[in-house]
């Protein structure tokens, strides 16, 4: 009796589970298609929300609607307004998602998608891009944000290797080298920027990489982001069960049943491709994953197999909202998104710590 009780209690408890993550799944879904539909509605030139969906309804059925919209509107829908805002939601997911691998792997609260040395890599990267007299374009990305993704990818191959002992890689060395390459790389960029000339004509542009900047223009950059960022966020959540082992330890997850060093390099290195994703479109936008796996995790517990996917859209959602708010706050001018996420994010993620009045959990 007691077996049978316990066996319908676990079922139970797993069905309530399966539609928790779906009830949350579709509702920050929905709000995720809101925020993008906001997004391509406002900026410079307003365009109304019924033109916009008769428009998008052309495109995508058979339907025909009398044309009450001017064609540059429609240009500026499909060809500026759209591709940004799909590039900043896939930004969003990627530094989100890389933020709750990355903090759940190293077991550190204070983990970033760019502890180890990404963003100094990536950041190196564009600053010897910016140099170059070279004019390159490739799949429609221009050569700073092929050689920012080249940086931060070559930074964490770095970190990882100069971190491995005897076949092994402990946390803390990896911390270590992080903070002293990515010290060692912020200082490399420093000494450029102080005796190029090139750079000093490239300077607003150096500022606007390092402060974030959704440079996305048309669909071809996303036809090579997108596929990249939804796989890799797709296959974090397979490595749930492993984040959730990895918080009892390696040692606790080696003894139920978890290959510690092999998931350690899987992890780091899905985490760093989202992260070198996420840059190569955004520049360094901060704060988002360092702030809004800990939003999700106060909000939904420290399950991975929810957390996992819903930080990916609230991570979508909130890029796609700031940089809106970018885009429009000082128009024409444009503030960097970096600043505003920041400037939005913190200031809610602390009303979130005061108002659970509990000990956070991690």
């Amino acid at each position: 009796m007691t077996l049978r009780f316990g066996l319908t209690e676990r079922v139970s408890g797993g069905i309530r589970g399966r539609g928790r993550l779906a009830t949350v799944l579709l509702f920050l879904t929905a709000g995720l298609v809101l925020a993008l539909f906001i997004a391509s509605i406002f900026g410079t030139v307003t365009i109304s929300l019924p033109d916009m969906v008769k428009m998008t309804l052309e495109r995508i059925t058979p339907l025909d609607f009398e044309n009450t919209w001017r064609s540059a509107d429609e240009t500026i829908f499909f060809q500026i307004r759209l591709p940004r805002a799909i590039g900043a939601a896939l930004v969003g997911a990627a530094l989100a998602t890389a933020g709750v691998l990355f903090q759940g792997l190293l077991r550190n609260p204070m983990a970033d998608p760019y502890i180890i040395g990404t963003s100094s890599g990536a950041a190196l990267g564009a600053t010897i891009a910016m140099i170059l007299p070279i004019n390159l374009t490739f799949l429609g990305f221009g050569l700073v944000p092929l050689a920012a993704f080249a940086g931060a990818l070559g930074t964490v191959i770095l970190v990882y290797n100069l971190a491995r002992v005897g076949g092994k890689t402990p946390i803390v060395s990896m911390l270590l080298a992080g903070f002293v390459v990515s010290a060692m790389l912020a200082a490399v960029i420093s000494f450029m920027m102080a005796i190029s000339d090139r750079l000093d004509l490239n300077i607003r542009s150096v500022y606007t990489f390092l402060m974030g900047h959704i440079s996305v223009v048309g669909w071809e950059p996303l036809a090579v982001i997108a596929p990249l960022v939804i796989a890799g966020v797709i296959i974090a959540r397979f490595f749930a069960y492993n984040l959730n082992a990895f918080s009892l330890g390696e040692e606790g997850a080696a003894y139920v049943g978890i290959e510690v060093e092999r998931d350690k390099l899987l992890i780091l290195a899905l985490g760093s491709l989202l992260t070198a994703a996420a840059v190569s479109v955004g520049g360094l936008i901060g704060f988002v994953g360092l702030v809004m796996p800990h939003t999700v995790r106060l909000v939904l517990g420290p399950d991975h197999r929810l957390l996992l996917p819903a930080a990916a859209l609230a991570g979508a959602i909130f890029v796609v909202i700031a940089d809106l708010l970018a885009r429009v706050v000082l128009a024409p001018a444009e503030i960097p998104v970096g600043i505003v996420t920041a400037i939005v994010g913190a200031p809610f993620f602390l009303y979130l710590l005061r108002r659970s009045r509990r000990e956070y959990a991690f």
